[in-house]
C-alpha cells in the first residue's frame, strides 16, 4: 500500500478459518476525507474487500454518502432506485430513508422514537421465515439461524449493480450469540455473533472452482430476470440462503411491472477487479433467470440454470470461508460490491433494537469481465 501503509491492519482470522481478506483502517477523518486518504482506501478496498473504520459514532449520513459516491462520482440514486416501491417486492419493508439524505437508508429491527428525521419508526430484521421454504422451529428461534439471502447489492433491472455498499452501525444489541445452519445435509454449522453480516470473498469463489469451471465461468453470462424482486416474491430460498427452489413460483411475465427489453441485465460471470484485475464469481443466485454460452447457446431451463449456479457457488460459503463480522456501536463497514457476496444473519427478540445506515449507489458503468 502506497498509502495510509501504518492505517491498514488485516483481519486476523479466527482459528480454523481461511478468509483472506478484510481488514481495518485507523486514523483517517471519514468527515474531512483527503484526496490521498480516499485514494488509500480505495487501494485498500480493492486488495482487501472488506473495511472496517472503528468508533465512527459522530459520522453524518452526508458524510457516508460522500464517502460511498467518491467511488464512481457519476453516481448518485440510491443502488434499487425506486424498486421499493412496489409493494411486492420482497425488499420493501426492509429500508426506511433518511429525510435529508435521500441515497442513506434506515435498516435494523425495533422501535426507534426518533433519528435523523424519522419519527416513530418500526424497524423489522429480514427473517428467514418469510423467505425460506423451511425454517428453524419457533422454540429454537433465538438460539439457531440461517443465513438469509446471499447477494450483491444491485436492482438488476435497469440500473447497473454499485460499486461499494457502506454500513454504519449506529445501535447494535448486546450478549447472546447464535449457532447458524446450513440445513442442506452438509452438517455444517457456524457459531455467529447475533445479527452478524456475512461476507464471502467472490475471488476465492472463483479460485475454488477446477479450472474446467473457471473457464466456464470466464466465458459464460448471466442473464437476471425483469424486475427480479417482484418476480421471485411467491418463491422460496434454500435453507443455505443460496439460491431458490424451483418450484415455478415465480410471476409470470404478465403480472409484472411492464418490461423494457432493453433495461434487461445480461452480465458477466466474473467481475474484474479494477485494481489487483483478479476475477471473482459475482451472481446474484436468487434473481439468475439465464445462462448465456460461450457458443452461443442459452440455457433457459430454470431449474437447470439455478443447479449450475448453486454447484459454482455452494464451496465458497462453508465455515472457512465466511467472515462474520461482530457489529459494535459505531463501527462503519466499507465493501467491495462488485467483490464480495453478503447476507443478512439473524433472529431478534422484539426488543433488541438494531439501528443501521446503509448507503449504495447505482454504478454509472457496468461490471467488466474478463
Amino acid at each position: 500500500m502506497a498509502v495510509l501503509p501504518a492505517a491498514v491492519r488485516p483481519l486476523q482470522p479466527p482459528p480454523g478459518s481461511k478468509i483472506d481478506f478484510g481488514a481495518e483502517i485507523d486514523g483517517v477523518d471519514l468527515e474531512n476525507l483527503t484526496d490521498e486518504q480516499f485514494t488509500g482506501i480505495r487501494n485498500a478496498l480493492y486488495h482487501y474487500h472488506v473495511v472496517v473504520f472503528k468508533n465512527q459514532q459522530k459520522l453524518s449520513p452526508k458524510a457516508q454518502y460522500e464517502l460511498t459516491k467518491r467511488f464512481d462520482p457519476a453516481s448518485d440514486n440510491y443502488g434499487h432506485g425506486k424498486t421499493l416501491d412496489a409493494k411486492r417486492s420482497i425488499l420493501h419493508p426492509d429500508l426506511k430513508t433518511v429525510p435529508h439524505q435521500p441515497q442513506v437508508q434506515v435498516i435494523g429491527n425495533g422501535f426507534v422514537p426518533s433519528y435523523e428525521g424519522l419519527e416513530n419508526v418500526q424497524l423489522r430484521h429480514p427473517h428467514h421465515r418469510t423467505f425460506h421454504r423451511d425454517h428453524i422451529p419457533d422454540e429454537k428461534d433465538y438460539d439457531f439461524t440461517r443465513f438469509y439471502r446471499w447477494h450483491i447489492d444491485a436492482a438488476l433491472y435497469d440500473l447497473y449493480p454499485p460499486q461499494v455498499t457502506t454500513l454504519m452501525a449506529v445501535e447494535v444489541p448486546k450478549g447472546r450469540r447464535q449457532t447458524l445452519l446450513y440445513d442442506d445435509g452438509s452438517g455444517e454449522t457456524l457459531d455467529v455473533p447475533l445479527g452478524t453480516t456475512a461476507f464471502v470473498s467472490g475471488e476465492r469463489m472463483f479460485e475454488l472452482l477446477s479450472p474446467e469451471d473457471q473457464e466456464f465461468v470466464r466465458t459464460s453470462k448471466i442473464e437476471y430476470a425483469p424486475h427480479p424482486y417482484i418476480w421471485m416474491s411467491s418463491a422460496r430460498s434454500l435453507p443455505t440462503g443460496l439460491g431458490m427452489y424451483s418450484e415455478n413460483r415465480e410471476l409470470p411475465e404478465s403480472e409484472l411491472p411492464p418490461i423494457d427489453p432493453t433495461k434487461i441485465m445480461i452480465f458477466p460471470m466474473a467481475w474484474k477487479n479494477p485494481v489487483t484485475g483478479k476475477l471473482a464469481l459475482q451472481i446474484h443466485p436468487s434473481a439468475v433467470r439465464r445462462i448465456h454460452c460461450a457458443d452461443g447457446t442459452v440455457i433457459d431451463d430454470l431449474e437447470r440454470v439455478r443447479d449450475i449456479v448453486y454447484k459454482l457457488q455452494r464451496p465458497a460459503i462453508s465455515p472457512p470461508y465466511v467472515y462474520t463480522h461482530d457489529w459494535q456501536d459505531g463501527d462503519m463497514v466499507l465493501f467491495n460490491n462488485r467483490g464480495v457476496l453478503h447476507s443478512v444473519v439473524g433472529a431478534f427478540k422484539p426488543d433488541e433494537v438494531r439501528l443501521f445506515r446503509q448507503c449504495n449507489l447505482a454504478a454509472s458503468e457496468p461490471p467488466v469481465g474478463p
